[in-house]
């Protein structure tokens, strides 16, 4: 089965899929002074672009790995998380707190999510 790989560089790809599967990590990229609610729907606004490239939405996320640097933010990310997803899709998922590479990273997700029909 082929892997597909979106934007590779030597470093790393924007997503890679292989057997209908997404797999890509999102950090904030356009405002690094925001709060941890605009972080997080920056990375939402991301992973919707990253989605579309693969044929697929929100609703096809299978997964997501969250990693942030304060829990103390996280009842703040889960009010994003709740508004972003439409009842019945959210997707499972594990919240780890963790040092990220850069120190003004609040916020970085790892997501998992089906594919369309052209990656399979």
């Amino acid at each position: 089965m082929k892997i597909h790989r979106i934007n590779p560089t030597k470093r790393w790809s924007d997503v890679t899929v292989f057997n209908g599967i997404a797999n890509f990590v999102e950090v904030p990229e356009s405002d690094l002074s925001a709060d941890i609610k605009g972080q997080t729907q920056q990375i939402f606004a991301q992973a919707e672009e990253m989605l579309a490239k693969v044929g697929s939405d929100k609703t096809r996320i299978l997964s997501v790995t969250i990693y942030i640097t304060d829990f103390a933010n996280l009842e703040a990310l889960n009010e994003v998380w709740d508004d972003w997803f439409e009842e019945g899709t959210a997707p499972s998922r594990a919240c780890v707190k963790a040092e990220l590479a850069d120190p003004d990273y609040l916020v970085e997700m790892a997501f998992v999510a089906a594919a369309g029909e052209e990656f399979r």
